[in-house]
Order: structure tokens, then sequence, then C-alpha cells
């Protein structure tokens, strides 16, 4: 293999890195192990770099890098068959293709949630980020706020209410489409 330029390496690590958490979570998905996924994953980086130089960039790369994953997980199952707890190839290729499609909808609810808290007036959305960061307790933040806490989580819960009524209407209009 030829020797790439560095904006050639740049570009693999960032779409790589995109992607590794859906490379993972396929790779969890169809081997019963996370030492076999782990294993799956360092061999599909490794296929990865070694083949991103035939990668066409007008192409998806992680439907391209979930293709060579999901080889990668067949051929540690083929080595691992005569393991009678090994599932054979076509249920973990029905599993494979349940965690791509929930993982499509949690995506989509991704977006469509942060489309709603958008949609929030700044206030609301200030306290919903605020409220929802790590380590933040919900006594100290109702103090900042001049507000007893219960007074706080019922204001949070009517927000989340709006927040929820938002994402399903907006996931009722997608699907209608």
């Amino acid at each position: 293999m030829p020797p790439l330029d560095n904006q050639h390496h740049d570009q693999f690590l960032r779409l790589f890195a995109e992607h590794e958490a859906a490379l993972h979570t396929l790779l969890r998905s169809m081997l019963p192990s996370r030492e076999d996924a782990k294993e799956a994953l360092q061999e599909t980086i490794i296929v990865l770099w070694q083949k991103f130089d035939e990668f066409d960039p007008a192409r998806d790369f992680r439907a391209w890098a979930s293709g060579i994953a999901r080889n990668k997980a067949l051929a540690v199952l083929r080595d691992r068959k005569r393991d009678r707890h090994v599932f054979d190839e076509a249920l973990v290729n029905r599993l494979a293709d349940r965690a791509a499609l929930q993982e499509q909808c949690v995506i989509t609810r991704r977006e469509v949630l942060e489309g709603c808290l958008q949609k929030l007036p700044a206030t609301q959305r200030e306290l919903v980020l605020s409220a929802y960061t790590k380590g933040t307790r919900m006594d100290d933040l109702a103090a900042r706020r001049g507000q007893t806490p219960m007074s706080l989580y019922k204001l949070l819960h009517r927000i989340r209410i709006a927040l929820l009524d938002c994402v399903e209407r907006s996931l009722a209009t997608e699907e209608a489409r």
C-alpha cells in the first residue's frame, strides 16, 4: 500500500471517529462477547485503513465500513463455529439488521429532540440543558434560580411533557411523508 498523505490520514481518522460507536454497536449485536466484538473492531480498523485508498468519498463511509465490520464478525463466528453456543449466520445477520434499524431510530429521535429543544424559549432550553448536565444537583440548581426544588421539578416536568409532545408530533409528521 502506498504511503498516504496527512490530509488522507486525517480524513480517515475523522470518518472513523464519527462512526466508531456505530461499528462497535453493530459488532456487539452480532458477536456473543465483548472480547469478540473488540477483536473484530480492531481487525475492521486494520482493513478499513488498508483499503481506505480504494474508498470512494462519494459513497457512504458508514455503509462501507459496516460491510467490512459485518464480514469480520462473520469470520469470527466461522472461527468459533465448533462452539455450540454461537448463533448461526442467518440469525446473526437478522440481529445485525435489527440493531442497525434500532440505531437509526435512535438517531432520528435524537435529531427530532434537538429540533424540539431549539423551539423552546431560550430560558427553558437553558434550564433543560443545565438540569441534565452530568453532575448537576437539582437542589443546587433550584437555589441558584431562587426556586424550591419541588417547583423546579414541576417546571421541568411541564417542559418534558412539551418536548415529548413535540417529538411525537414531529415523528408522526415524518412517518406520514
